[in-house]
Protein backbone atom coordinates (compact mmCIF):
# COMPACT_ATOMS: atom_id res chain seq x y z
CA UNK A 1 0.00 0.00 0.00
CA UNK A 2 1.33 3.48 -0.96
CA UNK A 3 0.63 6.98 0.24
CA UNK A 4 2.49 10.43 0.47
CA UNK A 5 2.37 10.25 3.77
CA UNK A 6 1.76 6.78 6.28
CA UNK A 7 1.18 7.38 9.92
CA UNK A 8 1.67 4.66 12.03
CA UNK A 9 -0.58 5.15 15.17
CA UNK A 10 -4.18 6.11 15.55
CA UNK A 11 -3.53 7.77 18.94
CA UNK A 12 -4.35 11.78 19.55
CA UNK A 13 -1.25 12.49 17.90
CA UNK A 14 -1.35 10.36 14.87
CA UNK A 15 -5.03 11.11 14.11
CA UNK A 16 -4.52 15.31 14.34
CA UNK A 17 -1.51 15.02 12.48
CA UNK A 18 -3.43 12.67 9.98
CA UNK A 19 -6.58 15.26 9.64
CA UNK A 20 -4.56 18.25 9.54
CA UNK A 21 -2.32 16.75 6.29
CA UNK A 22 -5.97 15.66 4.94
CA UNK A 23 -7.24 19.01 5.07
CA UNK A 24 -4.63 20.55 3.71
CA UNK A 25 -5.08 18.05 0.73
CA UNK A 26 -2.42 15.77 0.84
CA UNK A 27 -2.43 11.69 0.54
CA UNK A 28 -2.65 9.97 3.92
CA UNK A 29 -2.84 6.47 5.22
CA UNK A 30 -3.54 6.03 8.39
CA UNK A 31 -2.81 2.52 10.16
CA UNK A 32 -2.40 1.44 13.74
CA UNK A 33 -1.92 -2.14 15.18
CA UNK A 34 -5.08 -2.12 17.81
CA UNK A 35 -8.71 -3.16 16.32
CA UNK A 36 -9.80 0.30 17.49
CA UNK A 37 -8.72 3.58 16.73
CA UNK A 38 -7.76 6.45 18.94
CA UNK A 39 -4.82 4.88 20.68
CA UNK A 40 -5.39 5.66 25.09
CA UNK A 41 -7.76 8.19 23.98
CA UNK A 42 -10.69 5.67 24.16
CA UNK A 43 -13.38 4.75 26.06
CA UNK A 44 -16.88 2.00 26.39
CA UNK A 45 -19.72 1.71 28.02
CA UNK A 46 -20.06 -0.96 30.82
CA UNK A 47 -23.20 -2.38 31.07
CA UNK A 48 -24.01 -0.68 33.90
CA UNK A 49 -24.45 2.16 31.66
CA UNK A 50 -21.06 3.94 33.46
CA UNK A 51 -18.73 5.02 30.41
CA UNK A 52 -15.52 4.23 31.70
CA UNK A 53 -12.05 5.73 29.98
CA UNK A 54 -10.07 2.46 29.13
CA UNK A 55 -6.80 3.35 29.61
CA UNK A 56 -7.52 5.63 32.32
CA UNK A 57 -9.21 9.60 32.82
CA UNK A 58 -8.57 11.65 30.30
CA UNK A 59 -9.12 15.20 31.60
CA UNK A 60 -9.05 17.75 28.52
CA UNK A 61 -8.13 21.09 29.44
CA UNK A 62 -6.44 24.32 27.46
CA UNK A 63 -6.13 28.23 27.94
CA UNK A 64 -5.47 28.02 24.38
CA UNK A 65 -8.77 29.35 22.48
CA UNK A 66 -7.98 28.18 19.11
CA UNK A 67 -7.16 24.65 20.79
CA UNK A 68 -10.58 24.62 22.16
CA UNK A 69 -12.17 25.59 19.27
CA UNK A 70 -10.35 22.62 17.01
CA UNK A 71 -11.58 19.90 19.60
CA UNK A 72 -14.89 21.55 19.20
CA UNK A 73 -15.01 21.08 16.06
CA UNK A 74 -14.88 17.06 16.15
CA UNK A 75 -17.45 16.76 19.44
CA UNK A 76 -19.24 19.12 21.49
CA UNK A 77 -17.52 19.57 24.95
CA UNK A 78 -19.49 20.20 28.02
CA UNK A 79 -17.79 21.70 30.98
CA UNK A 80 -16.15 19.22 33.50
CA UNK A 81 -13.66 20.52 36.02
CA UNK A 82 -11.97 17.39 37.26
CA UNK A 83 -11.96 16.84 41.06
CA UNK A 84 -9.04 14.66 42.72
CA UNK A 85 -8.77 13.61 46.27
CA UNK A 86 -5.65 12.24 48.45
CA UNK A 87 -6.35 9.51 50.59
CA UNK A 88 -4.47 10.52 53.99
CA UNK A 89 -4.84 9.19 57.36
CA UNK A 90 -8.28 7.81 56.66
CA UNK A 91 -9.17 11.67 55.27
CA UNK A 92 -9.83 13.16 51.73
CA UNK A 93 -7.64 16.13 51.02
CA UNK A 94 -7.65 18.11 47.91
CA UNK A 95 -4.87 17.79 45.60
CA UNK A 96 -2.98 19.46 44.19
CA UNK A 97 -2.19 20.79 48.24
CA UNK A 98 -3.43 23.37 48.95
CA UNK A 99 -1.98 26.33 51.51
CA UNK A 100 -4.73 26.08 54.06
CA UNK A 101 -3.96 22.38 54.60
CA UNK A 102 -0.12 23.00 55.11
CA UNK A 103 -1.35 26.11 57.66
CA UNK A 104 -3.63 23.44 59.36
CA UNK A 105 -1.35 20.66 59.87
CA UNK A 106 1.90 22.35 60.29
CA UNK A 107 1.74 25.69 61.29
CA UNK A 108 1.34 29.54 59.90
CA UNK A 109 5.08 29.63 59.60
CA UNK A 110 5.84 26.32 57.53
CA UNK A 111 9.00 26.54 55.60
CA UNK A 112 9.79 24.12 52.47
CA UNK A 113 12.06 21.14 53.70
CA UNK A 114 14.65 21.59 51.06
CA UNK A 115 16.28 25.09 49.89
CA UNK A 116 18.88 25.20 47.04
CA UNK A 117 18.89 23.55 43.39
CA UNK A 118 16.84 20.11 43.62
CA UNK A 119 18.93 17.56 42.00
CA UNK A 120 16.13 14.83 42.19
CA UNK A 121 12.45 14.57 42.76
CA UNK A 122 12.56 14.47 45.92
CA UNK A 123 14.24 17.36 46.71
CA UNK A 124 12.51 19.44 43.85
CA UNK A 125 8.82 18.15 46.36
CA UNK A 126 10.88 19.25 49.32
CA UNK A 127 11.39 22.54 48.09
CA UNK A 128 7.85 23.23 47.68
CA UNK A 129 6.08 22.02 51.26
CA UNK A 130 7.21 20.44 54.65
CA UNK A 131 9.10 17.09 54.49
CA UNK A 132 5.74 15.35 56.61
CA UNK A 133 3.58 16.61 53.59
CA UNK A 134 5.59 15.23 50.87
CA UNK A 135 5.97 11.96 53.02
CA UNK A 136 1.74 12.08 53.78
CA UNK A 137 0.66 13.19 50.04
CA UNK A 138 3.96 12.25 47.49
CA UNK A 139 6.27 10.03 48.05
CA UNK A 140 4.20 6.85 48.36
CA UNK A 141 2.39 7.44 45.39
CA UNK A 142 5.22 8.02 43.30
CA UNK A 143 7.10 5.31 44.25
CA UNK A 144 4.64 3.04 43.67
CA UNK A 145 3.99 4.68 40.50
CA UNK A 146 7.53 4.44 39.11
CA UNK A 147 8.73 1.74 41.03
CA UNK A 148 11.67 3.00 42.47
CA UNK A 149 13.17 5.46 44.55
CA UNK A 150 11.81 9.18 44.58
CA UNK A 151 15.45 10.15 44.74
CA UNK A 152 16.43 8.59 41.59
CA UNK A 153 13.99 10.28 39.60
CA UNK A 154 13.93 13.85 37.57
CA UNK A 155 13.51 16.69 39.58
CA UNK A 156 11.36 17.74 36.36
CA UNK A 157 8.84 15.83 37.37
CA UNK A 158 7.66 17.63 40.26
CA UNK A 159 6.99 20.51 37.49
CA UNK A 160 3.55 18.47 37.32
CA UNK A 161 1.67 20.17 40.59
CA UNK A 162 2.86 22.71 43.00
CA UNK A 163 1.45 23.88 45.74
CA UNK A 164 -2.14 26.22 45.60
CA UNK A 165 -1.21 29.13 47.68
CA UNK A 166 -5.19 30.70 46.55
CA UNK A 167 -6.89 27.49 48.14
CA UNK A 168 -8.61 26.47 44.70
CA UNK A 169 -9.65 22.78 44.99
CA UNK A 170 -10.03 22.08 41.01
CA UNK A 171 -7.69 19.72 39.90
CA UNK A 172 -6.93 22.21 36.78
CA UNK A 173 -7.23 25.99 36.70
CA UNK A 174 -7.61 26.27 32.58
CA UNK A 175 -9.70 28.21 31.54
CA UNK A 176 -11.36 25.66 29.50
CA UNK A 177 -11.86 22.09 30.81
CA UNK A 178 -14.40 19.63 29.26
CA UNK A 179 -15.06 16.04 28.18
CA UNK A 180 -16.77 15.15 24.74
CA UNK A 181 -20.55 14.93 25.36
CA UNK A 182 -20.49 11.39 22.87
CA UNK A 183 -17.37 10.32 24.57
CA UNK A 184 -14.02 10.07 23.50
CA UNK A 185 -14.25 6.75 20.81
CA UNK A 186 -16.63 8.88 19.44
CA UNK A 187 -14.82 11.82 19.34
CA UNK A 188 -11.21 10.34 18.01
CA UNK A 189 -13.63 8.47 15.05
CA UNK A 190 -14.46 12.07 14.07
CA UNK A 191 -11.52 12.74 14.15
CA UNK A 192 -10.23 10.45 11.08
CA UNK A 193 -13.74 10.14 9.60
CA UNK A 194 -12.96 9.87 5.65
CA UNK A 195 -9.29 9.37 6.13
CA UNK A 196 -7.73 5.45 5.01
CA UNK A 197 -7.44 3.73 7.95
CA UNK A 198 -6.64 -0.02 8.49
CA UNK A 199 -6.73 -1.07 12.10
CA UNK A 200 -5.54 -4.67 13.17
CA UNK A 201 -1.98 -3.79 11.51
CA UNK A 202 0.78 -4.12 12.83
CA UNK A 203 3.41 -1.57 10.47
CA UNK A 204 6.38 -3.11 12.23
CA UNK A 205 5.63 -6.49 11.32
CA UNK A 206 5.19 -5.60 7.68
CA UNK A 207 7.19 -2.75 6.58
CA UNK A 208 7.86 -3.91 3.14
CA UNK A 209 4.37 -3.89 2.57
CA UNK A 210 3.73 0.34 3.00
CA UNK A 211 5.57 2.80 1.06
CA UNK A 212 5.50 6.43 2.07
CA UNK A 213 6.51 8.44 -0.67
CA UNK A 214 6.60 12.01 0.99
CA UNK A 215 7.45 10.91 5.06
CA UNK A 216 6.47 8.15 7.57
CA UNK A 217 5.46 9.34 11.07
CA UNK A 218 5.81 6.94 14.02
CA UNK A 219 4.07 7.46 16.80
CA UNK A 220 4.41 3.84 18.27
CA UNK A 221 7.45 3.42 21.29
CA UNK A 222 10.53 4.51 19.81
CA UNK A 223 12.91 1.51 21.14
CA UNK A 224 10.19 -0.81 19.80
CA UNK A 225 10.95 1.01 16.05
CA UNK A 226 14.72 0.01 16.33
CA UNK A 227 14.09 -3.55 17.57
CA UNK A 228 15.48 -2.20 21.24
CA UNK A 229 18.60 -2.81 19.85
CA UNK A 230 20.51 -0.33 21.86
CA UNK A 231 18.17 -1.41 24.43
CA UNK A 232 15.07 -1.17 26.24
CA UNK A 233 13.74 2.17 27.88
CA UNK A 234 11.56 1.94 30.72
CA UNK A 235 7.92 2.53 30.78
CA UNK A 236 5.44 1.90 32.90
CA UNK A 237 1.56 1.08 32.37
CA UNK A 238 -1.50 0.28 34.39
CA UNK A 239 -3.30 -3.15 35.33
CA UNK A 240 -7.05 -2.07 35.59
CA UNK A 241 -9.51 -3.68 37.67
CA UNK A 242 -13.20 -2.48 37.63
CA UNK A 243 -15.95 -2.99 40.23
CA UNK A 244 -19.52 -3.12 39.96
CA UNK A 245 -21.15 -1.93 42.94
CA UNK A 246 -24.90 -2.74 41.80
CA UNK A 247 -26.40 -1.10 44.66
CA UNK A 248 -24.56 1.25 45.76
CA UNK A 249 -25.51 5.18 43.77
CA UNK A 250 -22.19 6.77 44.70
CA UNK A 251 -19.39 5.35 46.28
CA UNK A 252 -16.68 8.25 46.81
CA UNK A 253 -16.30 11.91 47.01
CA UNK A 254 -15.08 13.11 43.43
CA UNK A 255 -14.03 11.03 40.47
CA UNK A 256 -10.83 10.19 41.28
CA UNK A 257 -8.95 9.34 44.87
CA UNK A 258 -5.13 8.95 45.05
CA UNK A 259 -3.70 6.08 47.32
CA UNK A 260 -0.06 7.38 48.36
CA UNK A 261 -0.20 5.07 51.41
CA UNK A 262 1.49 1.50 50.66
CA UNK A 263 -0.45 0.35 53.35
CA UNK A 264 -3.38 0.95 51.73
CA UNK A 265 -2.79 -1.57 48.80
CA UNK A 266 -0.67 -1.36 45.75
CA UNK A 267 -3.05 0.42 43.57
CA UNK A 268 -2.05 4.31 43.20
CA UNK A 269 -6.10 5.36 42.80
CA UNK A 270 -9.46 4.68 42.49
CA UNK A 271 -11.63 6.20 40.27
CA UNK A 272 -15.38 6.53 40.35
CA UNK A 273 -16.73 7.17 36.72
CA UNK A 274 -20.03 8.70 37.25
CA UNK A 275 -18.20 11.51 38.42
CA UNK A 276 -17.24 12.61 34.95
CA UNK A 277 -20.77 11.74 33.60
CA UNK A 278 -23.59 14.75 33.15
CA UNK A 279 -26.60 14.03 35.30
CA UNK A 280 -28.54 12.98 31.80
CA UNK A 281 -26.20 9.92 31.50
CA UNK A 282 -26.33 8.84 35.25
CA UNK A 283 -29.96 8.80 35.09
CA UNK A 284 -29.90 5.46 33.27
CA UNK A 285 -27.32 3.95 35.55
CA UNK A 286 -27.31 0.92 37.54
CA UNK A 287 -25.21 1.07 40.96
CA UNK A 288 -21.69 2.58 40.36
CA UNK A 289 -18.22 0.94 38.94
CA UNK A 290 -14.78 1.74 40.39
CA UNK A 291 -11.55 1.42 38.84
CA UNK A 292 -8.46 0.62 40.70
CA UNK A 293 -5.13 1.19 39.11
CA UNK A 294 -2.14 -1.04 39.77
CA UNK A 295 1.13 -0.18 38.16
CA UNK A 296 3.50 -2.25 36.97
CA UNK A 297 6.91 -2.86 34.17
CA UNK A 298 5.34 -3.90 30.93
CA UNK A 299 7.19 -5.74 28.53
CA UNK A 300 4.37 -5.69 25.87
CA UNK A 301 5.05 -2.07 23.77
CA UNK A 302 1.36 -2.35 23.34
CA UNK A 303 0.50 -1.48 26.99
CA UNK A 304 3.64 1.01 27.66
CA UNK A 305 2.09 3.93 28.73
CA UNK A 306 4.42 6.06 30.91
CA UNK A 307 7.81 6.64 30.17
CA UNK A 308 10.65 6.73 33.23
CA UNK A 309 11.76 10.29 33.96
CA UNK A 310 15.83 9.18 35.11
CA UNK A 311 19.06 9.67 33.63
CA UNK A 312 19.39 6.34 32.38
CA UNK A 313 16.64 6.51 30.41
CA UNK A 314 16.87 10.41 29.00
CA UNK A 315 20.66 8.83 27.71
CA UNK A 316 19.18 6.07 25.99
CA UNK A 317 16.46 7.86 24.49
CA UNK A 318 18.90 10.67 23.47
CA UNK A 319 20.51 7.48 21.15
CA UNK A 320 17.47 6.50 19.88
CA UNK A 321 16.01 10.10 18.70
CA UNK A 322 19.48 11.18 16.99
CA UNK A 323 19.41 7.61 15.23
CA UNK A 324 15.97 8.55 13.86
CA UNK A 325 16.73 11.82 12.90
CA UNK A 326 19.17 10.67 10.58
CA UNK A 327 17.07 8.55 8.74
CA UNK A 328 15.34 10.53 5.82
CA UNK A 329 11.48 10.69 5.42
CA UNK A 330 11.16 9.23 9.06
CA UNK A 331 9.21 11.12 11.73
CA UNK A 332 8.93 9.46 15.18
CA UNK A 333 7.00 11.59 17.46
CA UNK A 334 4.26 11.46 20.20
CA UNK A 335 4.35 10.95 23.37
CA UNK A 336 5.50 7.13 22.87
CA UNK A 337 8.14 8.53 20.35
CA UNK A 338 9.23 11.29 22.27
CA UNK A 339 9.68 9.34 25.28
CA UNK A 340 7.52 11.79 27.31
CA UNK A 341 4.67 12.33 28.73
CA UNK A 342 2.06 14.96 27.13
CA UNK A 343 -1.30 16.07 28.08
CA UNK A 344 -3.81 16.31 25.81
CA UNK A 345 -3.39 19.80 24.72
CA UNK A 346 0.06 19.37 24.13
CA UNK A 347 -0.04 16.21 22.36
CA UNK A 348 -2.36 18.27 19.87
CA UNK A 349 -0.44 21.16 20.00
CA UNK A 350 3.08 19.09 19.10
CA UNK A 351 1.09 17.61 16.23
CA UNK A 352 0.39 21.19 14.69
CA UNK A 353 3.90 22.02 14.98
CA UNK A 354 5.15 18.50 12.72
CA UNK A 355 2.32 18.98 10.07
CA UNK A 356 3.35 22.90 9.43
CA UNK A 357 7.20 21.43 9.62
CA UNK A 358 6.07 18.69 7.02
CA UNK A 359 3.90 20.87 4.93
CA UNK A 360 7.10 23.72 4.26
CA UNK A 361 9.50 20.71 3.43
Amino acid sequence: MRADYIVVGAGLTGATIARLLTDAGRDVLVLDRRAHAGGNVHDHVHESGVRIHTYGPHYFRTNDDSMWAFVNRFARFRRCEAQVQTLVRGQYEHWPINARYIRETIGQDWQPAFIGTPRNFEEACLSMMPRAVYEDFVKGYTEKQWGMSATSLSPALAKRFDVRADDDSRFSTHRHQGLPEAGYAAFMDSLLAGIPLVLDCDYLLQRDAFDAARALIFTGPIDEYFGFDLGRLGWRGQHREHTWLRDIDQALPCGQVNNPDPANGAHIRTLEWKHMMSREECAGVVGTVLTREFPHSPQDPGAFEYPVPDDRNAALHEAYRTRAESIPGLLVCGRLGDYRYYDMDQAIARAMLHVRRLLAA
